[in-house]
């Protein structure tokens, strides 16, 4: 693997600077400092629409051993800002693979840093919550200025990134996943057995993820991408079975617009949420959000089912989450994260309408959630039953 000849720096606004080596592409670059515990799928995460603006620091020793291929990647383009290793691999091995890591990175202007105490980086994180900071390759910048550039920055709060992931237009998705997910202690039922009649689906892209859309195609759904603007009215004229609100960056306080319509679809169409998809739920059922210390990053939270007692290990990308204690009584917490007691999904009592915090699509991560899938699937089938009578 290509690595870079210069060094590289990560000033933190906290004043403290790292020093390591370069790969990817040379600048200076500003961004939010979160880490993520995935020990495999750094693919998948680096082109993940949700880390718009933040750079990533990887709790995994080794990253970049399979190389970059051409059908992982979760978005057409990764809006990351910064990607941050202990030991960057000298070597591809996949047979999958096109190219390497460094270079992918190179070709799309993300700044890499290798040869960092990502441990004592992530303690210091895990401590004193995300920060600011700036990934530089620019030898002419002394540490001073790169902090000052960091604790310049205006930061992601209350910042609307939905603008910058979004869809322009609508476009119909039809690919299915690769391989079927079959029958295990979570999943009680196939893909084929759930994919027996095609329900309609619009997905507000708020930063979709394509395995989210690969996993509604596989049961049995045809999907409709919209962008995050499109008016209630408008989805409703394309006679959907259901409305998916898709994971995304940043503030949900920072998109009224896409809670407003939301709100006008609530009782119209059954509504699933995923991520920020849930957080602009829970704001559109008059609850409230609120930015966590250091947000969870990661294929491993245990997550508790509160209905059934059961807990599932999953995969999720969040600074934010929706405040429990702010839910009106017609809306019901189905989910609690066991590390923390965050809000991790609600129902509401009378309407069709769920959502979790977490990815269910597995991409990378644990198949414990694939049953919001099924459950969504369930909602549409009762709710189109009930209209026909």
């Amino acid at each position: 693997m290509a690595r870079n000849e210069c060094s590289a720096r990560l000033a933190l606004e906290d004043g403290s600077i790292w020093h390591g080596e370069a790969f990817g592409a040379e600048g200076t670059q500003v961004g939010e400092v979160v880490f993520n515990t995935s020990m495999t799928g750094y693919q998948e995460i680096i082109t993940d629409p949700s880390y718009a603006g933040q750079i990533v620091v990887m709790t995994g020793v080794q990253v970049g051993n399979t190389g970059m291929n051409e059908d992982d990647d979760e978005c057409l383009q990764p809006f990351m800002h910064g990607f941050i290793v202990r030991e960057l691999s000298g070597r591809v091995s996949n047979w999958r693979a096109s190219t390497d890591l460094s270079a992918w990175l190179r070709e799309r202007n993300i700044i890499g840093i290798s040869d960092i105490d990502t441990r004592a980086l992530t303690r210091r994180l895990r401590e004193r919550g995300s920060l600011k900071g700036v990934l530089s390759t620019d030898a002419s910048l002394d540490d001073q200025a790169l902090i000052d550039k960091a604790r310049d920055w205006e930061g992601l709060v209350g910042k609307d990134l939905v603008e910058v992931v979004t869809c322009k237009e609508a476009y119909t998705w039809v690919e299915a996943s690769e391989t079927s997910w079959e029958p295990n202690g979570f999943v009680e039922t196939s893909d084929e057995e759930i994919a027996k009649d095609e329900l309609s689906v619009v997905v507000m892209d708020f930063g979709v993820k394509r395995n989210i859309l690969r996993r509604l195609v596989s049961l049995g759904c045809s999907v409709r991408v919209v962008p995050a603007s499109t008016s209630a009215e408008d989805i409703l004229s394309l006679a959907p079975d259901g409305v998916m609100l898709s994971n995304g960056p940043g503030d949900p306080a920072a998109v009224p617009y896409a809670v407003e319509t939301v709100k006008a679809l609530i009782g119209k169409v059954p509504l699933y949420g995923i991520c920020l998809g849930h957080q602009l739920l829970g704001q559109a059922m008059g609850g409230k959000t609120y930015k966590l210390k250091f947000g969870h990053h990661g294929g491993n939270q245990p997550v508790k089912h509160l209905p059934t007692g059961r807990v599932e290990i999953s995969a999720h990308n969040h600074n934010f989450a929706v405040d429990a204690d702010s839910l009106p009584d017609d809306v019901e917490l189905t989910h609690l994260n066991l590390n923390d007691q965050c809000c991790e999904g609600i129902r509401h009592k009378v309407h069709p309408v769920v959502s979790i915090q977490y990815h269910p699509e597995a991409a990378p991560g644990p198949h414990d959630a694939e049953p919001f899938f099924h459950e969504f699937i369930e909602l549409m089938r009762d709710h189109k039953q009930t209209k026909g009578k």
